[in-house]
């Protein structure tokens, strides 16, 4: 269980033990009523040290979490609120409390159709109700495509990497003529470029599946699961986009951006890594350390002319390339004029 979580536990059991008025609670019945409450939710022993729950006191009695609980030390060895109807429950908001909460609701509102948020819809509703929400449109808008195709999708694979099952995938890619059946051990699930991806075990290596190429899927109940044990946070660390290799090196990439548009790189890197090798009035030279693959090539390429890779030798001759076909395929175009 998290520290936070056993933090919170705490809290409420002391909140419960120094409101009760028919018992006298001393430091240690504290520390006792703290280690059976985290033994009723962990299953285990747990034993709370008089250090943390001094702390805890010391916490719920200041401004660092609004509490300012009134306790007391009373007969010299007791605790308890002196104020006899104080709970950490009963804490009032404020207007600005109210506000951020308020900005918070218009947030969440904007997921309410997504199909994990569905049963968000009346804690939702509830909040916007209890902070009495002026029901004030969305400033906040948030990138998301609710009828994009695989989105019906989401549950099963969620359910199925925290319950560590194996699928059956009825997939078909864009190229296939026909549907294959997959049999995979799902890890992750990954949004890129407002699409949504599988992550997932098969045949010994990881694959990338798009959810909107997913025809049908099962639970496969005779295979054992094998969990990669990912951390998408260091999976994902060396790419831009979703398909990582696990041979494949992340490379230096330098390249040039123009003036009018090194601002913008500037201020939304192309990767976490990228740093600035050179500036004048005609633009800059950045770096990013990335492994080459699909998504990144396409991130170049819309920048069209703003942007020359200058290193590895490879990546600039394919974007070449890429621009010479470009080219041509507008010099055979033979569209008459409007």
């Amino acid at each position: 269980m998290s520290s936070n979580k056993n933090a919170l536990i705490r809290y409420k059991t002391l909140d419960k033990c120094l409101k009760n008025k028919y018992r006298k609670y001393t430091l240690e019945d504290l520390i006792d009523e703290c280690s059976e409450a985290l033994f009723e939710f962990e299953g285990k022993e747990s034993f709370v040290s008089k250090r943390t729950v001094q702390l805890d006191l010391q916490n719920m009695r200041s401004e660092k979490f609004g509490y300012e609980a009134p306790i007391e030390v009373y007969e010299r060895k007791y605790y308890r609120y002196s104020d006899p109807d104080y709970s950490i429950h009963n804490i009032s908001v404020n207007e600005s409390d109210l506000k951020a909460m308020n900005n918070a609701v218009q947030i969440l509102k904007q997921f309410k159709d997504f199909s994990m948020f569905k049963e968000m819809n009346g804690v939702i509703q509830k909040l916007e109700d209890s902070i009495h929400s002026t029901h004030q449109k969305s400033i906040i808008h948030l990138d998301k495509n609710e009828q994009l195709k695989g989105l019906e999708h989401i549950d099963i694979l969620y359910e199925s990497i925290i319950n560590k099952k194996v699928l059956r995938i009825q997939y078909k890619s864009f190229t296939a003529r026909e549907a294959n059946i997959f049999t995979v051990h799902p890890q992750l699930l990954k949004e890129y470029n407002n699409r949504w991806f599988l992550i997932c075990l098969y045949k010994g290596k990881m694959y990338n599946l798009a959810l909107d190429r997913m025809e049908h899927i099962e639970a496969e109940e005779n295979a054992e699961y094998i969990d990669r044990n990912l951390d998408g946070d260091e999976y994902f660390k060396d790419i831009v986009g979703v398909t990582v290799s696990e041979t494949m090196k992340p490379r230096n990439v330098i390249f040039f951006v123009d003036s009018s548009n090194t601002p913008y790189v500037k201020t939304k890197p192309l990767h976490k890594s990228q740093e600035v090798i050179s500036e004048t009035e005609n633009g800059a030279v950045f770096k990013i350390c990335v492994q080459i693959n699909y998504e990144l090539e396409r991130l170049l390429l819309g920048f069209g002319d703003c942007l020359i890779v200058h290193q590895p030798k490879k990546l600039r001759l394919r974007m070449e390339e890429k621009f010479k076909s470009g080219f041509k395929n507008y010099q055979d175009l033979n569209i008459e004029e409007d």
